[in-house]
């Protein structure tokens, strides 16, 4: 059985570290708590925060002082335990405090903060691995763990470049911005609502209840058709009178019809014309602006009411008519 004996100065050295991280702990926490009440990134200051360091800086104050008394002097793979038990603990508390910002980002920010919020937390974990590394003790392992972990990149780069594509296209897309989480799009032939933006691919859900998901590597290369990016977009309706019809009449019915429909914007104002002269009609084209969240209920009401102000008025909607001529005249028997 080993008996270990302390100094009288080793015991004042270890309760001064004590004490004084204690002291630095209460302080930081009070400093953060206090910060949080003036500062806008209430995401980073905040009373989790507070607890969070404040348990950190008691529990290395107490590891300390345990390393002063020489308890905690024998190594594992040629790291000291104290140090290795702060390196894990550092990494914990990295862990665990990007969690949180994370979920409070996503939170206060919105849908649209989840890009933004996933970075921090991916670069958050990624420099507290390395400074935990450096805490334990591994520095002079960490050039050979980085040059390993270098080699080991360049083997599997050549098989996973589909995932490193869309990590990195993840990225441009952040900064870019084509799109955001609840805009309706239409992209790599297919259409819906973005359900979520990930570091590797976008979910849309598409307008029959489907979840598509789509590599970011896919989505950053294909043409995208945001349907929400800008407040108003226009409604293109095209409706066939007949030839006997009177063109300003069925246009000013028209254009009445539209005024009295609630969303169609003023400004732009509708514009109707004769498009094209078919083969069975005379095509009207209507261009009307509407709010972009509003633009599928609009083109319903103004085909339901044009059509019902159309016949109220007399005025055909014809079907397609052909005529059709013979070389030779036709005899027909009839019985």
């Amino acid at each position: 059985m080993v008996t270990m004996q302390f100094t009288t100065q080793e015991i004042l050295k270890a309760i001064a570290t004590l004490i004084g991280g204690i002291v630095i702990a209460g302080l930081v926490r009070v400093w953060i708590l206090k910060l949080s009440r003036s500062t806008k990134y209430v995401w980073v200051f905040n009373e989790d925060t507070a607890k969070l360091f404040w348990r950190f800086i008691v529990i290395v104050s107490i590891l300390a002082a345990l390393d002063t008394l020489g308890i905690l002097e024998f190594t594992i793979y040629g790291a000291k335990v104290s140090s290795l038990i702060a390196g894990i603990l550092l990494f914990y508390i990295s862990y665990l405090l990007g969690k949180k910002v994370q979920n409070y980002w996503v939170v206060k920010g919105g849908a649209e903060a989840q890009i933004k919020a996933k970075l921090f937390y991916y670069t958050l974990i990624t420099l507290a691995f390395f400074l935990a590394l450096n805490v334990a003790g591994f520095t002079g392992k960490l050039t050979t763990i980085v040059a390993a972990a270098g080699i080991t990149g360049i083997v599997l780069g050549f098989s996973a470049q589909t995932v490193i594509s869309n990590l990195i296209s993840g990225i441009f897309m952040y900064f870019d911005k084509p799109l955001e989480i609840g805009d309706p799009i239409e992209v790599a032939g297919y259409s819906g609502v973005v359900h979520d933006i990930r570091i590797f691919s976008t979910r849309i859900r598409t307008w029959d209840g489907l979840l598509v998901r789509i590599p970011n590597e896919k989505l950053f290369n294909s043409e995208i058709k945001n349907l929400a990016k800008y407040p108003a977009r226009r409604v293109d309706v095209v409706v066939g009178i007949s030839y006997k019809d009177d063109v300003d009449k069925a246009v000013e019915i028209i254009r009445k019809t539209l005024d009295e429909i609630p969303y169609v914007l003023a400004e732009p104002e509708p514009t109707i014309f004769v498009e094209e002269l078919g083969d069975s009609s005379v095509n009207l084209a209507i261009r009307a602006w509407a709010p972009s969240e509003k633009w599928f209920d609009v083109r319903i009401e103004i085909l339901k009411k044009v059509k019902k102000a159309l016949d109220e008025a007399g005025i055909e909607i014809p079907f397609p008519q052909h005529v059709n001529w013979f070389a030779e005249e036709l005899k027909v028997k009839i019985e």
